[in-house]
């Protein structure tokens, strides 16, 4: 009986120590796959941009590189049209949305973050914009009306996308037949404003990411001294 005892205590501890060797080979295999995946594909996202931090994006050169009256030109953003900011942060682009669309055009201003919200909320009060509405969407779900936009735009805030593909989905479904999404972004060679460059997406894989979800490109423009446009429809 102790022999068997001892023969049985041998085989658990064998068997333990096998499954200890399996979860570190699992393990070291898992390191070795993250390793192996490129950064721009294993970071799908940055940071969200901290709402303390506005004042930031409020530059006073910032009308001169962003060139937003380009930027709105390129999606062909007139008076009357109903546009959406995603990722609008507190409202930079958004006021100046409301104000090429005029009293007879709606904006949509949408952020992932209550305290931006909050702050576009009072800078349209404070600058008398009644054309404006705020929308508190989700990462994967801008929660925009279907079919009904001529043009949406997602200006310095794809690389904070996590579900990129899901949301353009929800974007797509929002254009109008002939509507237009424009997507700004910082360019990877490290020049000017924008976040770390591991952070930042490259065209290519914005482009690919749309084709994905079902958009196609029209033009890749490059006006901007700091940044690419990618244009696309349905």
């Amino acid at each position: 009986m102790m022999r068997e005892a001892g023969q049985s205590g041998r085989a658990a501890a064998a068997d333990r120590s096998r499954g200890v060797a399996r979860v570190a080979v699992a393990a070291a295999l898992a390191v070795f796959a993250a390793a192996a995946v490129p950064a721009q594909e294993r970071a799908r996202h940055g940071r969200l941009f901290p709402p303390q931090d506005l004042g930031l994006l409020e530059g006073p050169d910032r009308d001169a590189w962003q060139q937003p009256g380009r930027i709105m030109d390129a999606l062909g953003i007139a008076d009357g049209a109903t546009v959406a900011d995603i990722g609008a942060g507190g409202g930079w682009f958004t006021v100046r949305l409301a104000r090429r669309v005029g009293p007879n055009g709606t904006v949509l201003a949408e952020d992932v973050q209550r305290q931006m919200i909050d702050a576009i909320e009072r800078r349209v009060a404070r600058e008398d914009l009644r054309n404006v509405r705020t929308v508190l969407g989700r990462d994967d779900d801008p929660k925009l009306p279907t079919g009904r936009l001529d043009a949406v735009l997602i200006v310095d805030a794809y690389h904070e996308v996590q579900d990129r593909v899901p949301l353009l989905r929800q974007i797509r479904e929002s254009l109008k037949p002939s509507g237009r999404l424009g997507i700004v972004d910082f360019k990877s060679d490290g020049g000017g404003p924008g976040p770390p460059i591991d952070e930042r997406v490259k065209p290519e894989i914005v482009a690919r990411d749309a084709d994905a979800a079902g958009l196609r490109l029209i033009s890749h423009e490059t006006f901007l001294p700091y940044q690419y446009l990618l244009v696309f429809g349905r």
